[in-house]
């Protein structure tokens, strides 16, 4: 047996940012003189950080908070909120303030709306932070009455959303890091984890749907079966190695190298990631939006889901989302291909963790 290497909102800034400024004892008397305090400092970030401080003060800016992103070129995080009080928040904690028109309750309104009277194979919609609207997206099976339908929900929703074309249709990517075959196609591993002690392994949950054993080639023998499944609603299967050997957390660069997984994280819109999986291999992008539904027709609803600007082909699905040394997602589903892009979709990692009681290995 050998080891694998597996391809491993109203949001709020943190008080902890703050440094408070205490003044010495001092004896002079022209100490009584008063100075004007030193305007806040924007902080520099890495994308981890900026998710880390969003989230610690989504309960401080609370209604007053409309999503957040992360600027990668000023390494900076940027904060939507809709009034100036708030914005002063923003930047005492080191944050860019930036005053939007839509609240985050008006968003998630939205959300909803589109989910009651725009449920069509074919679509997707996530809060996108930059335009501070909910951006629709319809592939390229949509059309007709399906098209007149959705534009008519979207226009009646004013400016809290806006729908776009894609030119791909969006599925999930099974066909199938390193690829693991079953009786009916291929897909991609996602990241070594454990669970009470033992090896598992985490992959897309619409491969373990369709697939129950899995080798590392095609006819090989096994070295896994399910565990669990959750498809559709969310996307994340659990797989039991046959063998208790230890495997490594690792993600396969394809270059005769792998990148350490350490720690499973959350994405943040803006983020630098990349993802590994056994068709197309490794391919860069960015975080564009969070908490995307996803509708892949034929029922196959998703929720939850990042959405990329990082191309994927079918073969991929299950393989790794990561940035660094954190495990970020699992490839679902999406549109286009890596000769002209498109738009890829991924199941959070700290989810399926939480589902399956797991830990990254």
């Amino acid at each position: 047996m050998k080891h694998r290497r597996i391809p491993k909102r109203r949001a709020a800034l943190a008080a902890a940012g703050v440094t408070a400024l205490i003044a010495a004892g001092v004896t002079f008397q022209t100490a009584n003189a008063s100075e004007s305090p030193a305007a806040p400092t924007l902080k520099t970030l890495s994308a981890t950080a900026a998710g880390n401080l969003a989230s610690t003060l989504q309960s401080k800016l609370g209604g007053d908070a409309a999503g957040s992103y992360y600027d990668a070129k000023s390494r900076a995080l940027v904060v939507n909120v809709l009034d100036e009080t708030a914005a002063d928040g923003v930047r005492a904690a080191g944050g860019r303030a930036r005053i939007v028109q839509n609240s985050l309750a008006e968003l998630k309104t939205a959300r909803q709306t589109l989910t009651d009277k725009a449920s069509i194979g074919g679509t997707s919609w996530a809060l996108d932070p930059v335009s501070n609207k909910m951006v629709v997206t319809a592939d390229r099976t949509v059309s007709g009455a399906e098209w007149s339908k959705l534009s008519s929900v979207v226009k009646g929703l004013g400016s809290t959303a806006v729908l776009k074309k894609s030119a791909g249709e969006f599925k999930p990517l099974i066909a199938g890091g390193d690829a693991i075959w079953g009786s009916n196609g291929r897909c991609s591993l996602g990241f070594n984890v454990v669970k009470d002690g033992e090896p598992y392994f985490i992959t897309a949950g619409h491969c373990t749907e369709a697939i129950s054993s899995w080798s590392d080639s095609q006819g090989g023998s096994e070295i896994g079966t399910n565990a669990a499944s959750d498809f559709p609603g969310h996307d994340y299967g659990l797989v039991k190695y046959t063998s208790d050997t230890p495997h490594p957390s690792e993600v396969d660069l394809y270059n005769g190298s792998t990148q350490q997984i350490t720690k499973a994280g959350e994405a943040t819109v803006g983020m630098a990631v990349q993802r590994s999986g056994s068709t197309t291999q490794v391919h860069g992008g960015t975080v564009t939006g969070l908490n995307a539904t996803v509708n892949y027709g034929n029922g196959d609803i998703v929720n939850g889901l990042i959405q990329t600007d990082v191309c994927a082909e079918p073969g991929d699905s299950g393989g790794s989302l990561f940035a660094g040394d954190t495990a970020i997602g699992l490839t679902s589903g999406g549109s286009g291909d890596c000769s002209a892009g498109g738009e890829t979709f991924f199941q959070p990692v700290p989810a399926a963790l939480a589902a399956f009681g797991a830990t990254i290995g």
